[in-house]
């Protein structure tokens, strides 16, 4: 990988699948990732949330500075608590190529 494609931003972004009666606790339980993720170097933002309409769907959304912010937090992937609520994921990295602000 070029040094240009590690400073591009990553866009992390889909949904987990859970019980929809565990899906509060799948939340509480998410709650010390998404403080470590936003203080993590090179985290632009994160964000683990309730749907809106599907009782059982967690959306999923992150923005990092870099490949390599997002490698150095993301380890091992889920804890055992939070992988053995998953009953699936859709979730995908994007190389953001540029930017426009809606605001």
């Amino acid at each position: 990988m070029s040094s240009h494609e590690e400073q591009q931003m990553v866009i992390v972004a889909g949904h987990i699948v859970v019980e929809p009666q565990q899906r509060e606790a799948y939340l509480a339980g998410c709650v010390e990732v998404v403080e470590q993720a936003r203080r993590q170097p090179g985290c632009l933002d994160f964000s683990i949330a309730a749907d809106l309409v599907d009782a059982g769907r967690v959306n999923v959304f992150e923005r990092w500075e870099s490949q390599a912010a997002v490698e150095a937090f993301r380890g091992d992937g889920p804890g055992g608590e939070q992988g053995a609520a998953m009953l699936g994921a859709v979730v995908a990295e994007y190389d953001v190529a540029g930017e426009r602000s809606l605001a």
